[in-house]
């Protein structure tokens, strides 16, 4: 397959700027055709010249040119060995944790994770004979009572959802390593823009690519980046379940990851002065926001994070029908779910992201129902302030 897989941009290597990365790094060399953007390979399979079978071109196989030149861009960007791409974000963990926890073993989760991921070690795990238990992230010194002889993983997320809390990143990997575990988090909220764990020890990072990576909000795209020996048996895995990137994915990911580090540092300009605004009104019993200094982990996201990201959750004073109200009075944002594209949205999560979870469940988990979470775009800053002034007023 070497005839035809694009080979590492001279550009990849760690002494580029972020920005030089982005636009460059997995880039075909040289172009095919002399094409500066990298093509469309819209084919399954490929000719078979008496190679190894499994490094002969296969769509399902993740090694065709489209899905590897996208790879070597996002292992460029995450500052990892190697990295992988997948048909979402849920294909990117499910393969990941089946990689790595077999029936019987047992996983350290953070207590609030993303629904999807929730559902998952709950449900297919859980029936796969894989447990789990969950760990205060903020509390380390809790995490190993949790530990049991067949624990193989710790997991946990860079930013969580919806409240945007900052676990103990730094412990979680001395953590890891002290004990032998795999260390993976889920680093969508932040993207490589705003941190990059694997720079920090974490063996395997995962980002759904649907969200920031890809940031037009027309695809739906994973990805997993670590060393070369655990991102490959993430694809043996990937393999068996199916979860394969397309061509035209990989091509709209492609061009989405070029323009990474100047939506997300926008992103992030607007966020901060969206979350002080909400802060400073009335109407607002509580924000959620790193960049805030009221937020209790703004220290540690300060020392760690290039930025605070887009994400912002705040909690209207007048509960379910106060955030109602708010949603149907804004004229700029879109109530709607996902995250990380050009457009503002709002969505309030105990009506839908994690409308699975009971009444309990939620208020465990801090989730009050009149939370309202904010993926703040790029549309004008100043617009969008003046749009969620006057929808607060309206409340």
């Amino acid at each position: 397959m070497t005839d035809k897989s694009p080979t590492p941009s001279p550009s990849s290597h760690t002494a580029d700027s972020l920005e030089t990365r982005c636009v460059h790094a997995g880039e075909p060399r040289p172009r095919p055709s002399g094409a500066l953007v990298a093509p469309i390979y819209q084919s399954s399979t490929y000719e078979y010249h008496g190679e190894d079978y499994h490094d002969v071109g296969y769509l399902r196989l993740s090694n065709t040119p489209s899905q590897l030149s996208v790879a070597r861009k996002i292992a460029a960007l995450e500052g990892a060995e190697a990295a992988l791409v997948a048909a979402s974000g849920m294909s990117a963990i499910s393969a990941t944790l089946m990689a790595f926890a077999s029936a019987g073993d047992h996983i350290l989760a953070q207590d609030c994770l993303y629904g999807g991921t929730q559902g998952f070690l709950r449900g297919e795990l859980h029936r796969f004979g894989v447990s789990h238990s969950p760990i205060d992230p903020q509390r380390p010194e809790s995490w190993e009572a949790l530990l049991k002889p067949t624990t193989r993983v710790i997991y946990v997320e860079t930013l969580t959802n919806p409240l945007v809390q900052v676990a103990d990143l730094e412990a979680v990997v001395a953590f890891a390593r002290e004990h032998d575990l795999v260390s993976v988090i889920d680093n969508t909220f932040a993207s490589p823009v705003n941190f990059r764990p694997a720079e920090h020890g974490f063996d395997l990072v995962m980002e759904s690519c649907t969200k920031y990576m890809n940031g037009h909000s027309d695809l739906i795209a994973g990805s997993v980046a670590g060393s070369a020996e655990q991102v490959h048996k993430v694809k043996l895995t990937l393999d068996h379940l199916g979860g394969a990137l397309d061509p035209h994915a990989c091509f709209l990911l492609q061009r989405g990851l070029k323009t990474l580090a100047v939506r997300v540092r926008a992103q992030n300009g607007s966020a901060l002065a969206l979350a002080r605004l909400l802060e400073s009104h009335s109407a607002v019993a509580r924000v959620n926001y790193p960049g805030l200094a009221s937020h209790p982990e703004h220290e540690r996201a300060a020392a760690l994070f290039a930025g605070f990201g887009g994400m912002v959750s705040f909690e209207m004073v007048g509960g379910t029908a106060a955030a109602e109200t708010l949603l149907k009075a804004v004229t700029l944002p879109t109530v709607a779910v996902s995250l990380g594209g050009p457009e503002t949205l709002l969505v309030r999560p105990a009506a839908a992201i994690h409308s699975q979870f009971s009444a309990e469940e939620r208020t465990a988990s801090g989730i009050a129902d009149g939370l309202i979470r904010m993926s703040v775009g790029l549309e004008g800053t100043d617009d969008l302030l003046a749009d969620l002034t006057q929808a607060l007023e309206a409340v």
